[in-house]
């Protein structure tokens, strides 16, 4: 099968990968559609020594697996986890000490014809969500994560710091909690997206130091970081949602004296992403910056890494 694969920080389209084989407890997938995340585009910068197909925002149809799921559109929770160990036993399987990670740990991800998942990870896709929206479910889950560790209150004050992709869907959530929320960024073009759904939006220079109960970070860079921490209050929380490729320097003291809560944040659950794609209460399709098939795939990617790109989608079919 075609995929796009991954070693020593060089992406290059093959064509002579085998397709998966299943092993026990797990389900065939035909790709149809993935889309490009930044932590694919760290990968490729070193942030993880990986090598393998990447890519772990799909949506795709079961080929093998149970009755109950074949031809079904599905998509599909990344950590395939052990279910012995502490992690697991204690209900956190996203920490699970023995997992692989769908294109990021240990198993092939979805920029190929064809991946593999544990039946247990899939999800049904509902028949009137179309198959691009969808692809959005993986990244919305982990946007919802937020309000699974931090408590967000309509009294509130938020800020997002990052226009991004995953910004935009922090954003989008986060406003459905009535909060008072600000988002910063650098593109007024991106910006614009969520100022039309009437969220306040603005640059660095918006942001008055020390006013935010809770800022969330969606900008992977040491600036993003300083303006998101130096909004909070004394006692505030300050959430990370992107990975960063190289070491950040910041000052613990500042954390310790003003008694700063860091929390970082992963994975989310995808059925509440599911449900609001479904319901339409957030809107992706404005996040949708192009479509490349396949074999086109490296071309992609050097456009996912153009300035001002939010999503780009790879579909398998006819490529």
């Amino acid at each position: 099968m075609k995929g796009l694969w991954l070693e020593n920080n060089q992406l290059q389209l093959r064509t002579d990968i085998p397709t998966p084989e299943l092993a026990e407890g797990e389900a065939l997938v035909r790709v149809l559609c993935a889309g490009i995340c930044n932590t694919d585009l760290e990968l490729i910068r070193g942030y993880y020594p990986y090598t393998g197909i990447i890519g772990h925002e799909f949506v795709g149809v079961v080929e093998q697996g149970p009755k109950h799921l074949v031809n079904l559109r599905v998509v599909g929770e990344i950590n395939a986890v052990c279910g012995h160990c502490r992690f697991c036993r204690s209900g956190q399987p996203t920490h699970c000490e023995n997992r692989t990670v769908l294109g990021i740990v240990n198993r092939n991800g979805a920029f190929a014809d064809y991946l593999c998942l544990p039946i247990e990870n899939l999800h049904p896709v509902p028949d009137h969500i179309p198959t691009e929206v969808a692809t959005f479910t993986e990244p919305l889950a982990a946007a919802l994560e937020i309000q699974q560790q931090v408590a967000v209150h309509p009294k509130d004050r938020v800020l997002v710091v990052g226009d991004g992709k995953l910004g935009q869907l922090v954003a989008q959530t986060l406003a459905l909690t009535g909060c008072n929320l600000l988002v910063v960024g650098r593109h007024q073009d991106k910006l614009a997206n969520l100022k039309a759904r009437g969220i306040k939006t603005g640059l660095a220079d918006a942001v008055t130091d020390r006013t935010f109960d809770i800022s969330v970070e969606c900008t992977g860079n040491a600036e993003g970081f300083a303006i998101a921490h130096r909004a909070l209050r004394p006692r505030g929380t300050l959430i990370l949602k992107s990975t960063y490729a190289g070491n950040l320097s910041l000052n613990a003291s500042a954390l310790v004296v003003d008694e700063i809560t860091l929390i970082g944040s992963r994975c989310g659950s995808f059925s509440p992403a599911l449900d609001l794609l479904a319901s339409g209460k957030v809107d992706v399709k404005p996040l949708i910056h192009a479509h490349y098939p396949l074999s086109q795939g490296l071309t992609a990617f050097e456009h996912a890494q153009t300035k001002g790109v939010l999503k780009v989608l790879v579909e398998m079919a006819n490529s």
